[in-house]
């Protein structure tokens, strides 16, 4: 049994490395296109079928099985195409502060026009970049100075996919147990809209005092729940 872990936008698989030394299982850190073990990949080509692809490869590459998949913020959108290519593989899932649009539309329709014209002007040529003042005052008001530095020195541009391409939710209908991890304290994807996933899905909600990014600001709180799905 296993962990595998799926990084949201404008981040790689880095960002869980202060989360997994307090997991209670083996854990796998996927790199989605464009960053990490896949920055040959051009970000400007990349969809989410090939974001779902490159979970499959990984988890195929490793034989995983009985997995319990972790999906932060925008994996909200790659976890339902990896639930159709792996159905067999997966256990639980598990989604924190997970970004889920209504079915057949796209991310950007869910923001709210005075930001989403803000957004749209952040994508060029197929990449979406996020800039260091931003990203901290969403990411970063429950972290100290040195612990705020550590996150933003890890930000990376983006495949603008994971905004602009209508989403496929399918694979969320499949009989696959789901909770949702709810971030109290979130300033990136704020209550309404979590609000808003969790009632598209009806998981399982755990409540979670932190910011947006849980794994970095409160690694031992979220791997405490974590660990108690996984069993």
């Amino acid at each position: 049994m296993a962990f595998v872990l799926i990084h949201g936008a404008s981040f790689g698989a880095d960002c869980w490395d202060e989360l997994i030394p307090h997991l209670g299982a083996e854990a796998l850190a996927v790199d989605l296109p464009g960053r990490g073990t896949r920055a040959e990949v051009d970000l400007g080509t990349v969809t989410l079928a090939d974001c779902a692809d490159a979970v499959r490869e990984d988890v195929e590459a490793k034989d995983l099985r009985d997995v319990v998949l972790v999906g932060h913020s925008f994996a909200g959108v790659t976890i339902p195409r990896v639930l159709d290519l792996i159905p067999d593989r997966i256990r639980h899932v598990v989604l924190v502060s997970a970004v889920v649009p209504t079915d057949r539309s796209r991310v950007l329709d869910q923001i709210d026009p005075e930001v989403r014209g803000l957004v749209e002007q952040s994508i060029a040529d197929g990449v979406y970049h996020q800039t260091r003042e931003g990203a901290a005052a969403m990411l970063c008001n429950d972290m100290d100075e040195a612990t705020a530095t550590s996150t933003l020195d890890r930000l990376a541009d983006d495949s603008a996919a994971l905004l602009s391409e209508t989403v496929d939710l399918s694979g969320y209908t499949r009989e696959i147990p789901r909770t949702y991890v709810h971030l109290t304290r979130d300033q990136c994807y704020v209550e309404e809209l979590q609000q808003r996933s969790i009632a598209l899905l009806r998981p399982d909600v755990i409540d979670l005092d932190t910011g947006h990014m849980a794994m970095i600001s409160a690694p031992e709180k979220l791997a405490s729940v974590l660990n108690i799905i996984h069993g």
